[in-house]
């Protein structure tokens, strides 16, 4: 079994329901990491995983884990399916896109750290909140009602006769 396949296994059941004992574990874990970096601005991911796993105070199938959660923010993406605790991990990632990545996904216990205004102000990481909400917001045109069209305010009578 890889590491990704173990984390799987510990971290949801068999219905793909999360595991909340693991996940607040997890989660507290990940935080820490998440302020470390951010305090220091550090965006480089570098070592094996086994030595990631000792710098972040967390178990293998954790750090994998970890990874999984922003490979998308990745320079060079990584396979994770295929990490051993040898695997070389040399990448960067970017602040922007990950900050972006923890508000699509609700993660709010990550992308409100204040250690975030280490990295933007307020009003960089309003403005990035905005752009990821109306990225994946789907805006339709009102369809246009003609004149002797039935009006939409469901009064029964053409849209001449009512609202026009």
């Amino acid at each position: 079994m890889t590491l990704y396949e173990s984390w799987v296994s510990r971290a949801y059941d068999q219905n793909g329901t999360t595991i909340k004992p693991v996940w607040d574990k997890y989660i507290q874990l990940e935080q820490k990491v998440y302020e470390t970096m951010l305090t220091t601005k550090n965006a480089v991911i570098k070592g094996t995983i086994k030595e990631l796993a000792e710098n972040y105070g967390m178990e293998l199938e954790q750090t994998v884990g970890f990874l999984d959660g922003i490979n998308e923010a990745l320079d060079t993406q990584l396979d994770i399916e295929n990490i051993t605790e040898e695997t070389e991990v040399d990448t960067k990632f970017d602040f922007e896109v990950l900050f972006k990545k923890m508000v699509e996904f609700k993660a709010d216990h990550l992308y409100t750290l204040p250690e975030w205004e280490n990295v933007f102000s307020e009003d960089e990481q309003k403005r990035l909140y905005t752009e990821q909400k109306q990225s994946t917001t789907i805006r339709r045109e009102a369809a246009k009602v003609g004149r002797n069209d039935p009006c939409p305010c469901g009064s029964g009578k053409k849209y001449k006769k009512c609202c026009a």
